[in-house]
Parts: structure tokens; sequence; C-alpha cells
């Protein structure tokens, strides 16, 4: 497969089509039957003004749009927002099958810039036969994104309260935040969930004016793509649901699934540290030496050798799951000998940047409104904290998991699409991928979603590491492109063997790779 940091016909047929796209039309095979260009509720987006984007000017196969959507899809004649859309033009107009529309998770991840991106990501096959078209969602990135003040994002409490009245003070900012992101974006603060999503998605089908989209979504996409399988079963060609979230948990469920998926991966880099002679740690205790680092990180001695920035057990847990998610493998291990002898290298550790602006964007609230994860007071939260320490003894909790149900504790907004067993009846059976080893959706999350969906969908399970399982061999890929294209399942209990991750310490991943950075991640 191609790989490339960033982000082409035989025929009269491609010139036509790149023609269109420099004009700013859709093309008239894409507007067959009006029916086709409204929504569920009437809705009929307008028609798309395709211009150059701004990020590639002079590349006539991409074109860039915005497109106007209601704000509350209770309410279609209501209020509008603008919502950012690309389109990366198939290969072979004459081999072309359709939108494949793409989401590379979060929630707070452009599609937008994954589409930029995506002869970095999918096989030439994928962009042959497929318009790649990407959005940012609703609250994020272009599209009207969630804003609050960078001050009190900065004041953001430790997310692992040891008190009750620290407990007390994580729910009043909590509180506070929310109010002052409210009051710095608008309307759309309350409408950002995932079912809101999703009618968004429909109405990007509707303004192409076709009857059916192909899909792919990796990560929180995939919860995208498993409500749009809900909502419009009729309106789906292909669907590939990549490392899959689990909407049907608990808190307790969600806390204690995702803990030991994270302590799952950081067990499997210990293991390849003790045989591989590459680890930078290789022949020395990796579990004592992380133990000392915990403890330093405890005792506020811990530092970056290169930034003199002190780091707390925390911050030290989510640099390594941020590692493996790829799994950077290498660059934890190196990261992990800076940190121990305290001597500066060739690793950059990851650090929060600094913010200049007034607001900063900050989607965590699409969560909120995505997930109820009450707790009934301190006592309930320090006994949910205990049992992840019990799942995860070395990595103490999940940082990402805990940090985003930390940040919804005391949420006064809506809660507008909670959780909820699948329901799926699609008119195609979804393909979905996850990793065995994967350290943000676990594969039990994969293995409920496709107890839930049954005959609706196919699980292909990768038996390797990291997040995003499509990339990471030639059987994931193909199997996602076999279907994709030609609508092929596999076998029924099919499984891709494992590939051993590469050497990443001078490498750039491309996305999508690990939560979103920024104040609040």
């Amino acid at each position: 497969m191609h790989r490339a940091t960033r982000l082409v016909v035989l025929c009269t047929t491609a010139a036509i089509s790149v023609a269109l796209a420099l004009v700013g039309t859709t093309p008239a095979s894409a507007a067959s039957g009006a029916d086709n260009q409204v929504t569920t509720g009437g809705f009929r987006p307008a028609a798309i003004d395709w211009q150059p984007c701004p990020e590639r000017p002079n590349d006539a196969t991409i074109r860039c749009a915005t497109i106007k959507v209601p704000i509350d899809w209770s309410d279609p004649t209501g209020p509008t927002f603008g919502l950012a859309i690309d389109r990366q033009a198939a290969a072979d107009p004459a081999a072309d099958d359709g939108p494949l529309l793409i989401n590379p998770g979060g929630p707070g991840g452009s599609g937008v810039d994954f589409a930029l991106d995506a002869a970095g990501f999918f096989n030439p096959q994928i962009l042959r036969h497929f318009d790649i078209i990407g959005f940012d969602p609703r609250g994020t990135n272009r599209s009207d994104p969630v804003q609050c003040s960078t001050s009190l994002l900065e004041q953001r409490p430790f997310p692992v309260p040891s008190n009750p009245a620290d407990y007390a003070a994580l729910l009043a900012y909590n509180t506070k935040l929310d109010a002052d992101c409210k009051a710095n974006t608008g309307a759309i603060f309350d409408h950002v969930d995932t079912a809101s999503v999703d009618r968004d998605m429909d109405a990007i089908r509707a303004a192409l004016g076709v009857p059916k989209i192909s899909y792919y979504g990796v990560s929180y996409g995939t919860l995208i793509g498993q409500e749009y399988a809900e909502l419009f079963p009729d309106r789906i060609r292909a669907m590939v649901i990549d490392s899959n979230m689990d909407h049907s948990l608990s808190t307790t469920g969600f806390l204690l699934t995702e803990a030991a998926t994270d302590e799952d991966s950081f067990d499997q880099f210990e293991a390849w540290c003790d045989r591989d002679s590459t680890c930078a740690l290789h022949g020395q205790d990796v579990h004592a030496i992380w133990t000392e680092l915990q403890r330093r990180a405890d005792a506020g001695t811990l530092k970056d050798p290169t930034t003199g920035q002190a780091l707390t057990w925390l911050d030290l847990t989510s640099a390594a799951v941020n590692a493996l998610y790829g799994p950077d493998w290498s660059q934890l291990g190196a990261a992990m000998n800076q940190l121990y002898t305290g001597k500066a290298g060739g690793v950059a550790l990851p650090h929060r940047p600094a913010a200049t602006a007034p607001l900063s964007q900050f989607p965590l609230p699409v969560f909120c409104e995505d997930w109820s994860l009450p707790e009934s007071g301190y006592a309930h939260f320090q006994q949910d904290f205990a049992l992840t320490n019990l799942v995860a003894p070395q990595l103490r909790t999940s940082s990402l998991g805990w940090s985003v149900f930390a940040s919804c504790l005391g949420w006064t907004g809506p809660v507008n699409d909670p959780q909820q067993r699948l329901d799926v009846h699609a008119d195609v059976p979804l393909l979905e991928l996850n990793s065995v080893h994967d350290p943000a959706t676990p594969y039990t999350w994969a293995l409920d979603d496709a107890a839930q969906l049954g005959s609706a969908a196919r699980l292909v399970t990768y038996l390797g590491w990291g997040h995003g399982a499509y990339p990471h061999s030639s059987c994931t890929q193909g199997t996602v492109d076999d279907y994709l294209i030609n609508g092929t399942l596999p076998a029924p209990g099919a499984t891709c063997a494992a590939v051993p991750p590469p050497d990443t310490t001078s490498q750039t991943r491309l996305v999508p790779t690990s939560p979103p950075g920024g104040i609040g991640w």
C-alpha cells in the first residue's frame, strides 16, 4: 500500500468528471431521482458548490464545500450551520462505485483532513473505485466547532480526585466549563450528538443525489456507522466499521473494559521488549522500570529530560497508551529509557502544545451527549477507580477512557443519544474489523457488537496489535477492499494473522492514530 504523510483518467468520462468538479456542480449521474435529494423529515440540502480546497488549491482531483444543515434535526426548517465536506474524485470514473464517506474517529477527528490524506491510507484500488467524501462532524474542526475559553481549559483539575472536596471541585469545574463552552459556541452546543451527525451524513447523501452510500469509519467513527445503519438501513451500499465502539455499556462496564484493554496492550509491549533486542530496554526488567517511573511521578520528581516538564502518573500512562495506538513499541521503549536515565535523546515525548488564542476547540461535549455515565457520588467514583486499578495494576486506569468519563461528570446538558443495544436491519451486512490487542476499542467491544448485530454484520479479527486494523496487513486491507468494491463477505470467524509492528522511532504515522491533541485531551 502506498504510504504518505499528506495527503488520476482514461477516457472522455474522466474529462467530464474533472470539468464538472472545476465548475462546482454535482455530476448528473449523481442526481438521478428527486427522492434521493431529500432526507428523512423532508429536508432538501442545496446543490453542492465544489470549490478548490485551501489546502490543495491547485489539485483538480479534490474539492471542498460547505453545505447548510439544520442545527436541530427535530426542527428541519429552523436555523442551520455550515457542515464542511470534501471530495477526492475517483481515479477512474468508468469504475466509480459512488461515494465512500469516511470518518477517522475521535470524537474530534477531521474527516476533511482524512480525505485529503486518503492516498496515504487507502489502497489504490479503493481510490480508483470511489469518490472519497470526508466531512468534519458538527461541533468539530471546520463545522461550527465547540469552543471554550483557553484560560479555563488550562485550569482543568486532575481527573482522579483523591478526596470528596476534590471530587466536588471537579464537578464544579465541569459545570463552569460547560457554561463557558456553550456561551462561546452557540446553539449547536446542545446538538453535537452522534445521532445528529448521522442525519448530517444522510444530508450529504441527499446533496450528492445518490440513493445509497458506502462508508468506512474507524474508532468513534464506528459509532457513526452503527447508528447510521439503524436510522437508514436502506441507504447503505457497503459499510466497514473498524475498531468498534460498544454503545451499550454501563459506567463501570465502560471503565473496566477500557482499563483492561490498555493493560493488555502494555503487557504486549513488555513481552516484545523482553524478546526483541531492538527495544531500548531489552535485557532489563521493564516492569520494574515502569514501577520506578510511576513512583517518581507520585513523588513529583519525574520530569521530561528535554523540556523539564513535571509529569504525573496519568501523563506517563497517557504517553504509553498514545504509543500503543500504532503500536509504536520502539518509541515507547526509547521514551521510557529517556525518562528512566534522565538523558534527552532522539525521541520527543508527548506534551501538551502551548495555546495562545483566547478560545480553543474542545470536542468532548460530543462524548457527553452520547454517553450517560453517572456516578452517585465520591464513594462510587472511588470504587470504580479501585476496580480499574485491579484490572490495570500497571497503568492504573485507561487514560483516555477515564479522562472523557471524568470530563462528563456533572454534565448538565442534554444526553441526546444515550447507550442502547444495536438493532440493525440493513439491506446489506456490515463488515466489522478489530484487533485483538487494541488499546482504545477493546476486542470485547467488537465481540459484543457482533452478538448484538447477529446476521447484520460479519466480524473479521486481526490477531495483532494497534488501533485501526485496516492498515496493518495485506489480509485486513484485502478483506476490506474486496468487500467495499465487490460486496464479498469473508467466511464466518475469519481472522487475519498478526504482522509485527515496524520500528517507528523515526516514522510519522498516518491518520487515524492517537487521541486528538490539544488542551483538554
